[in-house]
């Protein structure tokens, strides 16, 4: 043993000095494609000035990241999303998952460097006595006395990154990081989208609830007034009947208008992290609906997606698959790893730390899977694969953001019109339920006449409020399509 070590470790520092310069240099190859970035995708709509669908109204100037909900000006609307935030179940999974992925990378960086571990152990052991045993004495022999050793030590392996197998793979994980980090931001978004929408719903139904109870009220004055005409014979049993349909027709809206309220209250607690019922106090009072900003800020298309998420998290996804191409390229190459081990021991714990008890062992170690019949062949087609189905994958999601922008823009543009025109129905509606109403108690007008010009302005009413809430939703998907309400995460 004593001249095996003679021979392996007696040798001239400038050996191994030149081994671990030779190593060095070798450890700056990396095997494996380069990443360059994505492929061009819709280049024409990238350099556009502004989208293809915008309205007249709509600015070019970049919208700001986060708290687009803030142009509002509700501050309970900035309470619940501040609380879907912090609360959300769906925040707290992509919170989780991008812990793992940082921790994941963590370790793929430890790669890199060497493994140390630690050892020490006490033994005691007695033996027989074989002398006596060979004699074929039958008496029971009291052995030799007992043997004790102690070592203590450490050992350390490091595999040394030759091709870049260990560099690719930290490449892809840091890639894959930032990927979900990226799908943190996009939960962000579609949760203040949401929470924005079930709070504008909310207020679309209070305030037509409201509407359809005061027009119910107005409609139980008239029947009772007219029921009195009759008794004083003054008006017609067809007229009582009339007036009693048209009451109980107003109150009808009343009933599913009350359960969508409901339904809205629970989505907007499930969506703040808490149980159905727990926001029905806080937000039991009516509250008109938000006011919507005078102008909308959209940017341009090459902004747009840049600032997505979700357009993020599939440009780093292809990073990360093509860096995986490198991981399983490096496997057709040898593996090299440095193994080391430093120790003491002796038989007394006392002179275990003693010059004469020191031993040390250090070896360098070669693994090449010359002959694997194919396997890391098929690894590398794979990871190609999974290259190109990313680099789809993100084709596919700047398409559809630019889709989604366009289609938002429309959508909004035309709302808006649609709401202009439902005010002048309305405008016109309550005009002639004015005069209808005057025309009636001049008796000049049937009850009939009446009827139908009150529901007309009723009508008129509800579909403005209704398409006040539906610009505002647009307004919303508009947010969510331009890839704005999320927040940094720090660490």
């Amino acid at each position: 043993m004593s001249f095996h070590h003679t021979m392996m470790f007696n040798r001239p520092s400038s050996i191994a000095l030149a081994a671990a310069v030779f190593l060095s240099a070798l450890s700056g190859c990396t095997v494996g494609p380069d990443y360059h970035g994505a492929p061009p995708v819709a280049q024409d709509a990238r350099s556009s000035a502004t989208f293809v669908r915008a309205p007249a109204n709509a600015t070019i100037a970049t919208p700001a990241p986060n708290q687009w909900w803030l142009a509002f000006n509700d501050p309970q609307l900035n309470d619940l999303i501040a609380a879907a935030f912090a609360h959300s179940p769906d925040v707290h999974i992509a919170q989780a998952r991008l812990r793992e992925s940082r921790s994941q990378l963590q370790q793929q960086r430890a790669n890199e460097l060497p493994k140390i571990s630690g050892d020490a152990a006490a033994l005691r052991m007695r033996s027989p006595d074989l002398s006596s045993l060979s004699s074929g004495s039958s008496t029971a022999s009291s052995g030799r006395g007992p043997l004790q050793l102690y070592t203590a030590g450490f050992d350390a392996t490091w595999e040394i990154d030759l091709f870049g197998g260990t560099r690719r793979a930290i490449e892809a994980a840091s890639a894959d990081a930032e990927a979900v980090d990226a799908d943190l931001a996009d939960t962000q978004v579609s949760l203040a989208a949401e929470v924005a929408q079930a709070y504008i719903e909310l207020r679309d139904q209070q305030t037509r609830l409201e509407l359809a109870r005061r027009q119910a009220e107005t409609e139980q004055k008239m029947l009772t007034l007219t029921q009195q005409r009759r008794e004083r014979g003054t008006a017609a049993d067809l007229d009582v009947e009339r007036l009693s349909t048209q009451v109980e027709n107003t109150r009808a809206t009343l009933i599913p208008l009350d359960a969508q309220l409901t339904d809205s209250l629970d989505r907007l607690a499930v969506l703040t992290g808490r149980e159905p019922g727990a926001l029905d106090q806080q937000l039991a009072s009516t509250r008109p609906l938000p006011a919507l900003p005078g102008t909308v800020a959209i940017g341009d298309p090459s902004a747009m997606l840049q600032q997505r998420p979700d357009i993020r998290a599939a440009e780093r996804r292809l990073a990360s698959s093509n860096a995986q191409i490198g991981e399983h390229i490096a496997d057709f190459f040898p593996k090299v790893t440095l193994l080391g081990d430093i120790g003491f021991s002796a038989g007394d714990p006392g002179h275990l730390v003693r010059k004469n008890n020191f031993s040390w062992i250090g070896a360098p170690y070669l693994q090449w899977n010359a002959f694997d019949f194919g396997r890391t062949l098929g690894s590398v087609h794979a990871a190609e694969a999974s290259r190109d189905e990313a680099e789809a994958r993100y084709t596919k999601a700047v398409l559809g953001a630019l889709q989604d922008a366009n289609s938002s823009l429309s959508r909004y543009g035309h709302q808006r019109d649609h709401v202009v025109t439902l005010q002048k129905v309305e405008s016109s509606a309550s005009h002639s339920a004015t005069l209808m109403r005057q025309r009636y108690s001049a008796g000049v007008a049937t009850l009939i006449d009446l009827l139908d010009t009150q529901r007309e302005e009723f009508t008129a009413q509800q579909n403005v409020v209704a398409g006040q809430a539906e610009l505002l939703k647009d307004f919303v998907s508009l947010q969510k399509s331009l890839g704005i309400g999320w927040q940094a995460q720090q660490g």
